[in-house]
């Protein structure tokens, strides 16, 4: 089934292009969630129709993204765990906790949006990625320092 994407989606494409998908993904999932919808003649010429405001809306949303960035490149979060013999800590710091971590210093972000490729499970300084959306990413540092008895 052919649908019009109505938002981007990062698995199938951006906003505003049309797309092949299976059909019950397409009647189930997609359109229901107003995530897009069927590519028919009546809503292809609707979408031709709104294009310009598509654009608009993602460029302002990628705007909002940068200054996002911006704002978070000199942000280093630190985090205090339990640590064995040799600085092994007890457990690990996870997506969850850095966001608890940026929500102490009253920055808002999704823990689905911070890019771990696994658990940090030792002592120091460590470089993570946050996926903001339209292709924007940032840095931030996160400190992972002994627990004070």
């Amino acid at each position: 089934m052919k649908i019009i994407l109505k938002e981007n989606f990062e698995t199938l494409g951006k906003a505003g292009e049309i797309v092949k998908v299976a059909d019950g993904y397409a009647r189930n999932f997609l359109i229901p969630k107003g995530i897009a919808a069927e590519a028919n003649l009546r809503n292809i010429k609707a979408l031709e129709h709104d294009k310009q405001n598509i654009v608009r809306k993602a460029e302002k949303e990628r705007k909002r993204h940068e200054s996002l960035a911006a704002s978070l490149s000199g942000v280093t979060c630190t985090i205090a765990r339990r640590v064995g013999e040799q600085d092994k800590l007890f457990g690990s710091v996870t997506a969850m906790d850095i966001e608890e971590a940026l929500l102490a210093q009253n920055v808002k972000i999704d823990r689905k949006s911070i890019v771990l490729d696994e658990p940090i499970k030792a002592i120091g300084e460590f470089p993570i990625v946050i996926k903001l959306g339209a292709g924007v990413t940032a840095e931030i540092k996160v400190n992972v320092v002994p627990e004070q008895a």
